[in-house]
């Protein structure tokens, strides 16, 4: 039999264009598990992001050729992946699940699946993606892979047999499971109510009284997970916290931007009252119309984007010998997450309306959460705006992101006593701060650039359109 059986290279592959090395941050499969077409095999680092590698095609999980923890080069195999010759390879092929007798091994392993069900929720991007654009309840599709996981051939044979057929006992055990689940999960899900939309749409009475100034849609709108660490040795009085690959990445690229580029700051203050009358009118509609919070950040990211406009020069990067101004105006939001920053990317936010950026901001907050950021989600940005009002601060001096030439802050909104025409009046008052590359930027024109946004924010009404 062993004639039968080949061993095929798995390579790191090229996830983006400018990508030379990823680091192996979690194996999914050890030597000997069976490995499904586009089935996930390992996590990789880089840029940020996690990202995961998937087969390419069907066998068995043979030697392991690097290391968690290793960075590995382009091109370099990985692992290797034990499949059937092409000579036996139709046989298989054609010996589907429900043509194999009970006696050979295919059903014998077949059975052994249908038995163990301990990797039946765990979805692999390739399913979810395709359950998505079908509209499909995965809970209704019978799983044939290891541990009675649902793999991509699953889903293409429910969606041949209309999701009906063979699939109908199936789905009874799943919804009764899901009823006893379900009824074991509210205590456990009721403290996520008030906080999943903590200032924006809340149905929550005790909140009524009083309505919060602020929900920027990038953070808290869950309850923060507490951080993984992992430690090593130590005694009693201190111990050691391993520095992951996303961390070690971070620490460079901070290290590169405090020690290449000559930071400056300025600060101006913004009447942001009728931005804060206008989000109230308009939040509840917008929410049920698109499914998504109206934030602040959107009113302040079309700010941004017009101002930008106006002075194209904030949306460049230096290059020694010349100053690259960037035609293309991408957004780069600075998200924490509990161990990380990551810098996801509004690509041509200038070409969007208010609630095209709002669909945006929650789109990439959703994958922020979910863990599935890619690595072209983070590519090309040209300018960053981050949003510390939302954990309460007022002033903050914010990094560049490298190598852009800026960052700008936006503070938490406060409603403060202000003299307008010689007259006490209360106004919500926000904070913007920006930080400037002080080699291509100087004063007067970061000056008009944050008094254009100034004058931009102020400007919205009652009458101002989302769309």
């Amino acid at each position: 039999m062993s004639s039968n059986k080949q061993l095929t290279d798995v390579l790191m592959p090229q996830l983006a264009e400018s990508l030379v090395s990823a680091t192996i941050g979690k194996w999914l499969k050890k030597p000997g598990d069976r490995v499904e077409q586009y089935e996930p095999i390992c996590e990789v680092i880089t840029d940020k992001v996690n990202a995961e590698i998937p087969s390419t095609l069907d066998g068995i999980m043979g030697e392991l050729l690097a290391e968690e923890g290793q960075e590995i080069s382009v091109g370099t195999v990985i692992c290797r992946i034990e499949t059937e010759s092409a000579d036996s390879a139709p046989a298989t092929a054609a010996g589907g699940h429900s043509q194999t007798s009970a006696g050979t091994p295919a059903a014998a392993s077949t059975a052994s699946a249908s038995s163990d069900q301990s990797q039946r929720s765990r979805y692999s991007p390739a399913v979810q993606t395709m359950a998505a654009e079908h509209n499909i309840d995965l809970r209704n599709v019978p799983g044939t892979g290891l541990g009675g996981r649902i793999t991509r051939k699953d889903v293409l044979n429910y969606l041949e047999n209309g999701g009906a057929g063979s699939s109908a006992p199936v789905a009874q055990a799943p919804t009764q499971q899901a009823q006893s689940v379900s009824a074991q999960q509210p205590q456990a899900q009721q403290p996520a109510v008030p906080t999943s939309s903590p200032g924006g749409i809340s149905a929550d009475l005790s909140r009524a009284a009083f309505e919060p100034v602020r929900h920027s849609g990038l953070h808290l709108t869950e309850t923060p997970r507490i951080p993984t660490i992992e430690v090593e040795g130590g005694d009693r009085s201190e111990y050691f916290i391993d520095v992951t690959p996303i961390r070690n990445t971070i620490a460079t690229r901070m290290r590169q931007s405090v020690s290449e580029i000559p930071h400056g700051w300025m600060m101006i203050e913004v009447d942001v009252t009728n931005l804060v009358q206008l989000r109230n009118k308009i939040k509840d509609e917008f929410k049920k119309k698109e499914g998504v919070n109206l934030t602040y950040l959107a009113f302040l990211l079309k700010a941004v984007v017009s101002a930008i406009k106006d002075y194209p020069i904030m949306n460049s990067v230096w290059a020694v010998d010349k100053i690259i101004v960037k035609r293309d105006i991408n957004i780069s939001l600075a998200v924490g997450t509990e161990d990380s920053v990551l810098t996801p990317v509004i690509k041509k936010a200038d070409q969007k309306n208010i609630a095209g950026l709002a669909r945006e901001i929650d789109e990439l907050a959703t994958k922020v959460r979910a863990g599935k950021l890619k690595l072209d989600d983070m590519q090309g940005g040209t300018f960053t705006v981050n949003n510390t009002g939302s954990f309460g601060s007022i002033l903050t001096q914010p990094i560049i992101n490298y190598p852009q030439a800026a960052i700008l802050t936006f503070e938490s909104i406060v409603k403060k006593p202000v003299v307008i025409n010689d007259m006490i009046a209360v106004r919500s008052m926000a904070n913007l701060c920006l930080s400037l590359d002080h080699r291509i930027l100087d004063g007067v024109i970061c000056g008009r650039f944050m008094q254009r946004v100034k004058d931009n924010m102020e400007s919205y009404s009652l009458d101002t359109q989302v769309y």
